[in-house]
């Protein structure tokens, strides 16, 4: 060989040792650095050696060029002796870094250059330093860094809106939940590291900056920039800071403990902001009373001379991929979760504001005071925020009814935690998909019923007493579940001190729900306690493998015809007997459904009970009769009620006269209409239709288009008369096509009742030209809540060629936001003329979806369970199989998928048992005309 060759060997061989080392590395799971070298750490969590103590950031957005630039100084607290700092970095361009020992911090010392090794697989930066970083020492890490101001949802994002002008503006937020606050700087991004913020944020002069702490000044730099100084920040986790340059106005007031409330919107919306003000005032200061905790911002020993006053800020943002985020001091909506418009927002608009209003609030002591340690106990927040909800809205606006609407986040709860691919309250989460993957029904919905449960069970003033012992006790600090539980048992009775811990375990540790099987004998009650999991019987070859193992200790609530008071019973082993006091003739269990199980009655418990209800439903409150027909359907699912039984149970409505059971029971039935038009079993759909408009009729004839009545009388009527329409029922055709038509002649001026409002649209967009009129509509409203009620209307068009065109509009992000875009394919995909076209378009356009949404992220389960919870024939389970085979690691992973896979199996199997059950009880119950 040839010297020549020889050295060419030699620089190839050389060129690829870096590549070498990576084989060798990867066969050894070691992680590469972007730059070729070994990375020093290959866990996916921070190593604790070093601890973060404060933060100074200096950030400047530029929203012209949509980039940003940034400095962090991180005064950090090394623990052990290290070479190097872990930390977070996604999608940042480092430009510098230094380390500064302590005692060089009062010089002018620019501290020591370190080389940066990136590791985007885990999302992490290494500065290694030249010399060990000693234990037990400070010092001061200076990153200066720049990126993009990110596309979609996370992270320091751009948005926009029009004005009424149609001038395009720009605005830059952040969203850092769950681990996003590495996008916009460099930082230790789990909640354990708590710390302290400086942030000082430059912007041109027509725009505001606003930040978690109030502004103590403002400089101009060269060149024309603003500069604002907020104050330092209490000590909180990286996923609670926040920043907003924009040009909104706001409207403000103070609490009678002297807190500046303000919410900002787009100048065009600012008169949609009053309500939202209204609400937060009084409900911060109903909670400072309830928790007798201050405003958490108000931590005495950060209160700066220069200040007077301390504020809570909530921002309403055009674009937000969530309802809301808890950021500590500057709390950010959704438009439609803050801004409340008289003329087009309804009651239960108003209810959605109130009660997410109430939930970020409630945030500003549970989880942002007290944090939960690491995300797999996110219950902890988003639990107790759940459940304060209706704590604090009851106080407040008790004529919203907020309770009732409770009943339906358990019910919620329930239908996915009646799954095998459900899983415990508390749960194992290390990357950022499995985190995001934790902010589901599980973790808000069940946190909040099971401490519903455990209110009633300890009391409401020994429950509250160690509410406020937890939140004292760990004040700016992180909290376990254990904790929850020793700060709740220090205000129990002694004796069961050591049976609160045990007991709440059964409920977070494991997934769930107990099945509790009742049967009366004379003035004894046998109970029992199963798993409850739909689309498995007991039958079943599996069923026994999948009993095994649970058990709950289910705190029992019970009342009986003889009795005048509620009994209780802790249900610890698989069965037990309870000895009432007398003959009775039935009995009924978990009263007003403040526990979370499903009750089973055996014998002729349920033929006592429907009779009860057929000759004096009063005797069960309306709670209870919604929990009877909630428990009654979905027993059916597991084989313990024959379909035709749940069904005469509901025969008694036609003498309801309170609206929640009425709903729960339409509701059911419209299930059943919609499921049987989708899969067009046409006979038993128009079966359906014909029994609903027939036995329903005087209730729906009752109904007015107007807005008056209580908060309940207005959701019965936006229920009933939009149903009635979906029928087809005529007389409410005639009347929303002549209000539609009254309205598009007065060019819009003509105010609709907003009870009706999306009624009205709906049977308006079902002609072409008014479809069209209302698209222009939406176009350019400027109500947020109004927009979603047109464009709920335009996807229940028939016409495929304007669903494609919906679905079109909001992947383009300019008419219809990209924020939308989940909502739009769901319910085309709930159209029967869009299911298809909806499910074609996730399968075709996957790769386009994920570049839009993380992979975790709602708007991806929204999509995957939006377009594919309906299916229930055997060829569309496989569709669904087929398809998220076939794309390893994008997706494959999801626990959403398993759930879809599973609620189509469970479809399958519930129309082969009981289809010919509810077309022989149509025939039997329908009247023929």
């Amino acid at each position: 060989m040839s010297a020549m060759g020889k050295i060419l060997i030699l620089q190839v061989l050389k060129m690829s040792a870096w590549f070498q080392l990576a084989l060798i590395c990867k066969a050894h799971q070691d992680p590469i650095a972007t730059n070729g070298h070994l990375f020093p750490w290959n866990k996916v969590r921070l190593p604790d050696k070093i601890v973060p103590v404060h933060y100074d950031l200096r950030i400047h957005p530029n929203l012209t060029s949509l980039n940003f630039t940034g400095t962090v100084k991180i005064e950090v607290l090394v623990k052990e002796e290290t070479s190097f700092v872990i930390l977070h970095s996604k999608d940042l361009e480092i430009t510098g870094a230094t380390i500064i020992p302590e005692q060089d911090l009062e010089t002018d010392s620019l501290g020591k250059n370190v080389s940066v090794l990136e590791y985007p697989s885990h999302e992490q930066i290494a500065l290694q330093a030249a010399e060990p970083l000693a234990a037990h020492r400070k010092y001061r890490l200076c990153i200066e860094f720049q990126a993009s101001l990110a596309e979609g949802f996370d992270g320091f994002y751009k948005s926009t809106y029009r004005t009424v002008d149609g001038e395009k503006r720009i605005l830059a937020t952040t969203d850092f939940e769950p681990t996003a606050a590495r996008m916009a700087f460099p930082c230790f991004d789990e909640p354990s590291f708590k710390a302290t913020f400086s942030i000082k944020i430059s912007r041109e002069r027509q725009h505001l900056a606003l930040s978690n702490m109030p502004k103590i000044m403002t400089l101009e730099l060269e060149g024309g920039l603003l500069e604002d100084h907020f104050d330092k920040s209490v000590k909180m986790s990286t996923y609670l800071v926040a920043y907003i340059v924009c040009d909104f106005r706001a409207v403000s007031a103070v609490t009678s403990s002297g807190i500046k409330v303000s919410v900002y919107a787009v100048p065009e919306k600012w008169n949609q902001t009053h309500y939202a003000l209204e609400v937060a005032v009084k409900i911060l200061e109903f909670y400072e009373h309830y928790f007798n905790i201050s405003y958490p911002l108000l931590e005495k020993c950060y209160i700066n001379a220069r200040i007077s006053f301390f504020l809570l800020d909530l921002v309403a943002i055009p674009d937000f991929q969530s309802g809301a985020m808890e950021n500590w001091g500057l709390i950010t909506y959704r438009e439609t979760s803050l801004l409340y418009d008289p003329q087009t927002s309804c009651d239960a608009d108003k209810l959605w504001i109130t009660k997410v209003i109430g939930h970020e609030l409630a945030h500003q002591w549970f989880g942002n005071l007290v944090t939960m340690e690491w995300w797999n106990d996110i219950w902890l927040n988003e639990g107790f925020a759940r459940y304060m909800e209706r704590v604090s809205v009851n106080s407040t606006y008790p004529d919203i009814q907020i309770d009732d609407y409770f009943l339906n986040v358990c019910f919620g709860a329930m239908a996915r935690d009646s799954l095998n691919s459900s899983h415990p309250i508390t749960n194992p989460a290390e990357t950022p998909t499995q985190i995001m993957e934790m902010f589901d029904a599980v973790s808000y919905d069940k946190g909040a019923c099971v401490l519903n449960m455990l209110k009633d069970f300890l009391t409401e003033d020994v429950f509250q007493n160690g509410v406020i012992r937890y939140l004292r006790r760990y004040s700016y600090k992180n909290a376990k579940s254990d904790d929850l539980w020793d700060s709740m048992a220090n205000y129990h009775h002694a004796e069961e001190h050591m049976h609160l811990k045990e007991m709440m375990d059964t409920w977070t540790l494991q997934m769930g729900i107990p099945l509790v099987v009742v049967e009366r004998s004379g003035k004894q009650v046998r109970i029992r306690q199963e798993r409850f999991l739909k689309g498995v019987l007991q039958e079943d070859p599996e069923w026994a493998a999948l009993q095994s193992g649970y058990l709950w200790h289910v705190p029992l609530t019970y009342f009986t015809s003889g009795s005048g008071s509620v009994g209780r019973h802790l249900l610890r082993t698989k069965s037990d007997t309870i000895e009432l006091e007398g003959e009775v003739s039935w009995v009924k269990f978990n009263a007003d459904m403040n526990g979370y199980y499903v009750v089973h009655y055996e014998g002729d418990g349920w033929d006592s009970l429907i009779h009860l209800l057929d000759r004096n439903h009063t005797a069960l409150s309306h709670k209870d009769r919604t929990n009877l027909i909630h428990n009654a359907f979905q027993l059916v699912s597991v084989g313990r009620l024959s379909l035709d039984r749940a069904l005469d149970l509901t025969s008694y409505l036609r003498r309801e006269s309170e609206n929640i059971p009425l709903l729960q029971g339409v509701g059911y039935l419209e299930v059943l209409y919609r499921m049987m038009e989708r899969r067009g079993i046409s006979d038993v759909a128009e079966g359906l239709k014909r029994y609903i408009l027939q036995y329903f009729k005087s209730v729906i004839d009752k109904q007015t288009w107007s807005d008056g009545g209580s908060v309940s009388e207005k959701r019965l009527r936006t229920e009933l008369l939009g149903l009635a329409c979906v029928l087809g029922y005529p007389p409410c055709i005639e009347k929303a096509n002549q209000l539609f038509t009254s309205w598009v002649n007065s060019n819009g001026s003509v105010s609709l009742p907003t009870d009706v409002l999306r009624t009205v649209y709906l049977i308006g967009a079902q002609t072409s030209e008014g479809w069209n009129q209302l698209l222009e509509y939406y176009r350019v409203s400027l109500s947020a809540t109004e927009k979603n009620k047109i464009l709920s209307a335009l996807t229940q068009s028939r016409d495929t060629d304007k669903l494609t065109k919906l679905i079109d509009l909001s992947m383009e992000g300019e008419v219809i936001r990209t924020q939308d875009l989940a909502a739009v394919i769901a319910t085309i995909s709930r159209n029967p003329a869009g299911q298809a076209l909806a499910w074609n378009f996730v399968r075709n356009n996957w790769s386009k979806l994920l570049e839009k949404f993380h992979l975790g992220s709602s708007s991806i389960s929204a999509l995957i369970s939006g377009t594919t919870s309906h299916f229930s024939s055997k060829e569309e389970l496989e569709e669904v199989k087929v398809f998220f085979d076939s794309f390893e690691g994008q997706g494959q992973e999801l626990r959403i998928i398993q759930v879809v896979l599973e609620v189509i199996q469970k479809n399958i199997r519930w129309l082969e048992r009981n289809l010919h059950v509810l077309r022989k009880w149509l025939v039997d119950n329908v009247q023929r005309t």
